[in-house]
C-alpha cells in the first residue's frame, strides 16, 4: 500500500475534523454512554501543538456526553490520571467544542486533511449501522484521503464498503479494541458490556489483517491512508501517525 496520501495546500495549516458519537444508552448495561475523553482530548492536543486547525463534529451535532469512567473527575477515579482531559474539560473555550459539536452533514469533509473518528462505548451502537459514517470513511479511503479510526469506533470498518463493493479494510492491516481488553472490562463490571466484539468479527473477514498488541498498551497502525488505534491509550499514537503522514 502506498505511503502517500492526498493533502490540501501544503502552505496552509493542516485541518483535522474529529468525529465523536452522539450520546446513547447501552442496551447491554442500561448505562448512558458516549465518547471516551482521552480519545478526543489527546489527539486534539497533539494536533494543536503542531499548529493544526481542529474542529469537532458528530452525526447529529449538538451536546456530546462522555463515558463516565473516562472523566478524570468521575468518582470512580478510573481516569483520574488523565491530566490532558482534565485540562480540556476545565477550559471553557475547549469544553464548548463538545457542548456544541458541529453537525457532520454541514461540514465539507473534503476540506480537511484528515478525519479522526474517536471511540468510547457509544460508537458500537451509533457508528456501527450509520450509513453516514460508513460513507465518510469509505469515500475518504477511496479518494486516498487520510482517515483515522480509534478504539470502538473501528466497528465501522467491519461494514464500510468502497464503491466496488469491497470492504474498506480489504488488503489492509488494522487494529481495534482487543478481546483481552473486553475480557478485562467485562470482569471489572461483572457482566458483558458490548453487544459484540470487534476482534471476533474482524477475524471472520477474508482478505484483511487485524492485529492487536498487549492489553491496554498504546498501539496504532498506519496502512496507506488508513490509521487505526487499538484503544483509549492509543489516541496520541494514532494522532502522531496522522501528523507523520501529513508531513508536518
Amino acid at each position: 500500500m502506498s505511503a502517500t496520501v492526498d493533502i490540501l495546500d501544503p502552505n496552509q495549516p493542516k485541518r483535522v475534523l474529529i468525529v465523536a458519537s452522539n450520546p446513547a444508552v447501552s442496551r447491554q448495561t442500561g448505562w448512558p454512554i458516549g465518547f471516551w475523553w482521552s480519545e478526543l482530548s489527546h489527539p486534539y492536543w497533539e494536533f494543536t501543538e503542531h499548529g493544526y486547525e481542529v474542529n469537532i463534529a458528530s452525526p447529529e451535532g449538538g451536546a456530546l456526553e462522555a463515558d463516565a469512567w473516562s472523566d478524570p473527575l468521575d468518582e470512580s477515579g478510573y481516569s483520574a490520571h488523565d491530566l490532558i482531559s482534565l485540562g480540556f474539560k476545565s477550559s471553557p473555550k475547549h469544553h464548548a467544542l463538545v457542548e456544541n459539536s458541529r453537525k457532520l452533514s454541514e461540514e465539507d469533509t473534503d476540506a480537511y486533511d484528515a478525519v479522526f473518528l474517536v471511540g468510547g462505548q457509544a460508537p458500537m451502537y451509533t457508528f456501527y449501522d450509520d450509513h453516514r459514517i460508513h460513507e465518510l470513511v469509505a469515500a475518504r479511503i477511496a479518494a486516498n484521503r487520510l482517515t483515522a479510526v480509534l478504539c470502538h469506533a473501528t466497528c465501522v470498518l467491519l461494514k464500510a464498503t468502497l464503491p466496488d463493493g469491497r470492504l474498506a479494510v480489504t488488503g489492509r492491516t488494522w487494529t481495534g479494541f482487543a478481546n483481552s481488553e473486553e475480557d478485562y472490562a467485562d470482569e471489572f463490571v461483572g457482566q458483558q458490556i458490548q453487544p459484540f466484539r470487534i476482534e471476533d468479527e474482524a477475524r471472520k473477514l477474508d482478505g484483511t489483517n487485524f492485529i492487536v498488541q498487549g492489553r491496554f498498551r498504546a498501539h496504532a497502525v498506519r496502512d496507506g491512508n488508513l490509521i487505526t488505534g487499538q484503544q483509549q491509550y492509543s489516541g496520541g499514537a494514532a494522532a502522531r501517525l496522522v501528523i507523520e503522514a501529513l508531513g508536518v
